[in-house]
């Protein structure tokens, strides 16, 4: 079958692929810029984003010279803003050793921020063609049904199982097109739920197939288990010449949402109560001596992040003076209806959005 199976998926992949913009292209640059966007999120969803990345920053060079604020509010609603950093930091980086000009070997190019070993693989291969390997979620699944492996996928042994076995069905005179296509057809043939099995071209040869354990392959490790945080978030609201200014912040700790701004904020083992928030330490090193009004209590968000599950509420205050500035409250002071402008976490998106269908709030 390894002998056949190089031309037979090639052959399903030029008859069903899908006629996507990152494709039949040998720009490493756009190649990169898809690879980044896909490796979190679905092609639907990832399509509108490269598309809207690639017009705002249609090269490395004008990647590199642009704000790291502006990477971000483009990449606002992908999650992960990890990638965008880094991207926007690997460019800097190749304008300032390659020239702008995107590095051809491997070696070169795993060692960019943020790219790892499939990336580079897909980089590799697809702009260059190079016979690297690249092993997805949708590939992990193929072979693991196929060649019945029951090593868990998410393990480093079932992931070092499956590149040796694809490292000897890639057809090394026609890589780029192999790789698509393995990735293509675990994408369109080999799905998660409901496979297409009758119509699979290695349903003779498939061990999942003939064994009746489609649905049994790939095996997963221990389900990740979200840790609940609790966010209570303050709106805080000043208002002066016809104009209602909020106080924002600029995320620095190292973490998902680096970078990304948000309100004066409140972390507490559950959510709490107004009166008990207003009571503590922690909003008298927001609040400082101010007086303060209680406008509104939002509803309970919940937002959901790889490794733990946000519960957060929105209270809005008004203050007559403005924030006396200190080290415990480095906010910034902006129009209320410029907060758009500004890169946010997906969870105060959705609150603002709910804010909004009420536009008299803002003005």
């Amino acid at each position: 079958m390894i002998q056949r199976f190089s031309k037979r998926i090639i052959n399903w992949y030029e008859k069903h692929k899908r006629n996507l913009p990152w494709r039949n292209t040998k720009d490493a640059y756009v190649v990169w810029v898809s690879e980044i966007i896909l490796q979190q999120t679905r092609v639907e969803q990832g399509l509108h984003y490269f598309n809207r990345f690639i017009n705002k920053f249609p090269s490395i060079t004008v990647l590199a010279d642009a704000s790291i604020d502006d990477v971000l509010k483009l990449w606002q609603g992908l999650g992960y803003y990890s990638r965008a950093r880094n991207m926007h930091e690997a460019a800097v980086f190749i304008k300032q050793h390659f020239n702008s000009v995107f590095p051809k070997e491997y070696a070169d190019i795993i060692a960019l921020k943020g790219i790892g070993k499939y990336t580079a693989s897909a980089i590799a291969s697809f702009a260059f063609d190079n016979a690297y390997p690249v092993v997805d979620g949708n590939v992990m699944r193929m072979v693991s049904r196929l060649f019945g492996i029951y090593t868990p996928v998410d393990s480093t042994e079932g992931k070092n199982k499956i590149y040796k076995i694809v490292s000897k069905l890639i057809d090394k005179s026609n890589p780029s097109s192999f790789n698509q296509a393995i990735m293509e057809f675990g994408a369109l043939q080999c799905t998660p739920s409901k496979p297409k099995c009758s119509s699979c071209v290695f349903n003779k040869d498939c061990y999942s197939f003939c064994n009746n354990c489609v649905n049994k392959l790939p095996v997963k490790g221990l389900k990740i288990k979200h840790k609940e945080c609790f966010f209570n978030y303050f709106v805080i609201e000043y208002k002066h010449k016809n104009s209602t200014f909020v106080y924002i912040k600029r995320r620095i700790n190292d973490d998902i949402w680096k970078g990304l701004y948000d309100y004066p904020l409140i972390e507490t083992k559950e959510i709490y109560t107004y009166s008990r928030l207003i009571s503590g330490k922690d909003w008298k090193k927001i609040i400082g001596d101010n007086a303060f009004d209680l406008k509104e209590i939002s509803k309970v968000y919940k937002h959901n992040l790889t490794h733990q599950k946000i519960i957060s509420q929105f209270i809005s205050i008004s203050i007559s003076e403005k924030l006396v500035p200190v080290k415990s409250n480095p906010y910034t002071l902006i129009k209320k209806k410029e907060m758009e402008k500004y890169a946010i976490p997906k969870l105060i998106d959705r609150y603002l959005a709910d804010t909004m269908k009420n536009r008299k709030n803002y003005n």
